[in-house]
């Protein structure tokens, strides 16, 4: 009995001995951690004093600081910055789909910031700027190390103000200016036409605070024509993104069960999943998601939620690539932080980043000139942005348009659905036929 206690105090000593040594292994790690940042804040403490003291001009702190803060955001991602408080609101008011500005959607690549896209029906789209030109002035300030944010800043203001931009293009021999009149910039999410034969179109631009409403209303006015609908084209082509919540509510009106998208970080809060409703009235029609290389984000998560519960053909090209998710932190100060903080990945367990969503027929497409000249045209894509994640592991007798005919993704769409109708009605008259 005496031995039996004697070993129960020996292993309770062990037990209490290798917790200690534990807790104090785990204490000397965090400390080991925090002196290493407290040493770094020490270094950086010690830079700020000696720039303030001995620069050859007056600095503000403040200036200092959020300089320092923007230089650490940027060796992360290209996607997450640091928002000075007016370029916060900016923000704010970009989501709810009108402001004050030239209507073009920029990018940085390669150090350079980029025009991905004028709007249509915008000071930019009218002076005739295009996707590719380099933005190398903003009101005669380079934009050498200038920030995304900083940018649009500048070049946003009242209606009616002018702003000068320097653009260089292929074929430019220097620089040339561009000097655009301010508009209040109103951004339609959705358009809607009918097609021939029954097949409905509905392009959405960007996901922002009121697309599923705008959506739904586009969906009912197309479904309550004098015959049902016999298919759907869902134009995705360079969508940036914008409102997760939108993008999901969108999918979810044709997915009847079962995840539409789902997130992984590294905090438990970043471990999202978002799932399907059962629809309120049932769309039997056949439907092709447009994409492109300019289609990000939002428009990615849709077209591979789409793909992954055999709810539409996906058509065009590759898509952007952009599959992080961005959380926008305010700061007590009015300031805000763009922090990437999660992965995107599609029902089946994709991953978007830097892949993007590879369509099930590829069509790429083609710009007319003068010449009625075809020439593919190239877009930017998430892989080709400085720091960005790395991946983990129809009939030939169809009449068309105009339009139809310089849209080429297009018009192969609709060819595929009415395609599709003919060759449903082959198999229903597919029956055996009776000697007389």
């Amino acid at each position: 009995m005496l031995h039996t206690k004697k070993r129960k105090v020996i292993l309770l000593i062990i037990l209490i001995s290798s917790l200690v040594v534990c807790v104090t292994v785990l204490y000397r790690d965090v400390k080991a951690h925090s002196d290493e940042i407290y040493e770094k804040l020490k270094i950086f403490s010690e830079v700020l004093s000696i720039i303030q003291k001995n620069y050859v001009e007056e600095t503000q702190s403040e200036d200092l600081i959020y300089g320092a803060i923007k230089g650490m955001l940027r060796t992360l991602d290209p996607h997450s910055s640091f928002m000075l408080p007016d370029v916060y609101k900016e923000l704010q008011v970009e989501t709810k789909g009108s402001f004050g500005g030239i209507g073009i959607e920029i990018t940085i690549r390669k150090g350079v910031l980029t025009i991905v896209s004028p709007i249509e029906d915008t000071p930019a789209f009218r002076a005739g700027l295009k996707a590719e030109d380099k933005i190398v002035k903003i009101e005669g300030e380079s934009t050498e190390d200038m920030t995304l944010f900083d940018a649009v800043k500048k070049m946003r203001g009242p209606a009616g103000t002018k702003v000068t931009i320097s653009i260089i293009r292929e074929g430019f021999v220097e620089p040339e200016d561009f000097t655009l009149t301010r508009e209040i910039i109103r951004i339609k999410s959705v358009k809607h036409r009918p097609l021939e034969d029954n097949i409905g179109y509905i392009r959405i631009s960007q996901f922002q605070e009121r697309t599923e409403e705008e959506f739904n209303k586009a969906l009912d006015i197309l479904e309550q024509g004098d015959e049902p609908l016999r298919g759907l084209i869902l134009d995705l082509r360079n969508n940036p993104g914008g409102l997760l919540d939108q993008a999901v509510k969108v999918c979810d009106e044709f997915i009847e069960q079962g995840l539409i998208v789902y997130t992984q970080g590294r905090n438990e809060a970043q471990q999202m999943k978002f799932s399907a409703h059962p629809n309120k009235k049932p769309h039997s029609y056949p439907i092709i998601a447009l994409v492109n290389a300019g289609s990000a984000s939002g428009s990615e998560i849709v077209a591979g939620a789409l793909q992954d519960h055999n709810r539409a053909v996906v058509l065009g090209s590759p898509t952007f690539g952009k599959g992080s998710v961005q959380t926008i932190i305010p700061l007590e100060d009015g300031s805000g932080l763009r922090l990437t903080t999660a992965r995107y990945y599609t029902p089946l367990g994709r991953s978007i980043q830097a892949t993007g969503i590879i369509p099930d027929v590829i069509v790429k497409e083609k710009v007319f000139h003068k010449k009625e000249e075809k020439k593919e045209l190239k877009f930017m894509k998430e892989k080709d942005l400085e720091g960005h994640f790395e991946p983990e592991e129809a009939p030939e007798d169809v009449t068309l348009t105009e339009e139809e005919e310089k849209d080429i993704p297009l018009a192969r769409a609709i060819q595929l659905l009415k395609s599709w109708y003919i060759f449903k009605g082959l198999e229903s008259r597919n029956q055996p036929i009776s000697e007389q």
